[in-house]
This record gives C-alpha cells, structure tokens and sequence, in this order.
C-alpha cells in the first residue's frame, strides 16, 4: 500500500472513531480533506464494474454522515455529484426511470446545499428577475455546488423531455446553467460547454433549442478538453449528430471516442471507461437513429 493511500486509511479510521465518539458534527467539519479525497477517487477508477459495486454503498455512507449534520456543504455537494454521475454512467441506457429518480435525489441535495438561493431556482413562483438575484450572490465557493445541480437538473430534463413539468424548468435550469458558464466554462475539461451544447441541441427551438449554437458550444467542449473527455463526443453524437442528420459526424465522433485512450485523463478515467461502451451501444442504433 502507498503512502499515500495508508495515510487515507488512517485518516478515514480517525475519523470514524470521532464519529462513534460523540463529536460527529465537529470530526465532520474537520474532515474536509478525507471527503474531498473520496469524491476524486470515483472518478479516478478506471475499474467500471469495481466503480459501479463501490459508489452505491459510499453514496449511502455519506447519507449516514449527513445526518449528524444535516446543513454539511460538502456532503451535500458529494451526494449531488455521486448520484448524478451514478445515474448518467450506468442507469440512464438502461434503466432511464430509476436514473430519473436519482436525477431527482442528486437535484434536492444539490438545491438543500444552495441554500435559500436554492429554493428561489426551484420555487415555481420565482420571476426570472428573482432567479437571476439568486445566482448573482453565488460566489466561487458554491461554484462546485451549483455545477453538480446543474449536471442533476438538466440530466433529469433531457431524460423528462415529454413531460410539461420539464418543459417547465428549462429556464431555471437553463439560467443555472449560464451562470456555471459565466464562472468557470473550463472546468473538468470543457463539461459546462458540453452541458449547454446538450441543452441546446436536445430542447425544442420553442423552448429555446437552437442546434446551430449547440454546434458551437461542443466545439468548445472539444477544444478545451483536447479530445479526451470522451463524454464531449459522446453527447455531440447522441444529441447534435443525430438531430441534425449528420450521419458522418455521428461516426466520426464514435471513432475518435473508440479510438482514445482512456487513462490519458486520470481524473476522468472511470468517465472515459465508461462513455467507451456506451458508445458502442450507441453506434449499433444508427440505423434506428437516422432515417
């Protein structure tokens, strides 16, 4: 065992003896490191069926945590990112009603860590001056926060597309959306303008699709990633490729995903991992998918 990971180990077991100990609320203020360390362990694995037995039973681990602290940040912001990532790697091909369910959970805890601007982005009374209010009082420190809601809120409306209620929150989530643009449009390798270019290339242009400027957003998903955030062509295939027709783009975009090599981007591994299988499910539908 490394170093590295014996001193985890520790920490991990100290932490567990303060949690038994009567002071779970201050050991779980303390612990930010520890948590922080096991968010960038699920993305790390490059082992899909390890990462698919392991992240369920640390999803309900963390929920245990939270209720010693109900208002903990960084759980909330953990659980957000775990079962949206759960739902979109291994649910929603095939099972998309549970992956909807989770998109839900993931959304709640992400809204609960927001805060009071959390219940103005849900608040069906909300006017879009009040929602734009909101979000101009996140600062850098949500930033996390807010893009994990957003990850959760856009993946259960692309999954809710022939339901009102989604149709619905498009604005809100789509204004969420903006805002994770407007603060950091790079992170973790280009995922905001890949999230708006699904956004844009899945809603319908009377609810603000625009597959034109979807183009453009994947584009620069592509770029700042370099190629190698697989989930980039992925979603440029499933969304864009396949609205637009353009069936060579569709095949170029699959090839360059079974083409890539997967470790080149640790901290993705297990994204990449498993976007290549999916991938391949997805090329065997072309015949369904284009006409």
């Amino acid at each position: 065992m490394s170093i590295d990971r014996t001193g985890r180990t520790i920490a991990a077991a100290l932490l567990v003896v303060l949690l038994t100990s009567g002071c779970a609320k201050i050991a779980l203020r303390m612990s930010s490191p520890i948590l922080d360390n096991l968010s960038a362990t699920i993305f790390e694995e490059c082992d899909q069926d390890l990462a698919e037995r392991a992240i369920p039973a640390n999803l309900k681990i963390l929920e245990g945590l939270l209720k010693n602290d109900p208002g903990n940040k960084k759980i909330l912001t953990l659980l957000s990112m775990g079962y949206s990532g759960y739902g979109m790697l291994f649910l929603e091909d095939e099972a998309p009603e549970r992956a909807s369910r989770l998109y839900r959970r993931a959304l709640n805890y992400g809204i609960t860590a927001l805060g009071e601007t959390g219940k103005v982005l849900v608040f069906q009374g909300s006017r879009e001056k009040d929602i734009k209010e909101a979000l101009a009082r996140i600062g850098s420190g949500d930033f996390t926060t807010l893009f994990w809601t957003t990850v959760s809120w856009n993946a259960w409306i692309s999954l809710n597309l022939d339901k009102p209620a989604a149709l619905t929150q498009l604005a809100p989530s789509r204004a969420c959306l903006e805002k994770v643009l407007e603060m950091n449009p790079d992170f973790l390798h280009g995922f905001p303008y890949l999230l708006m270019g699904t956004s844009l290339a899945a809603a319908p242009e009377s609810f603000g699709g625009n597959s034109k400027r979807a183009r453009e957003y994947f584009e620069k998903a592509l770029f700042v990633g370099g190629g190698n955030f697989f989930l980039t062509q992925y979603c440029y295939a499933r969304y864009y490729a396949t609205r637009v027709q353009n069936k060579g783009l569709f095949f170029k975009l699959i090839d360059e995903i079974e083409e890539g090599d997967t470790h080149l981007l640790r901290d993705v591994c297990l994204i990449n991992t498993v976007v290549k299988k999916k991938a391949m499910r997805l090329q065997g539908m072309a015949d369904e998918l284009f006409y």
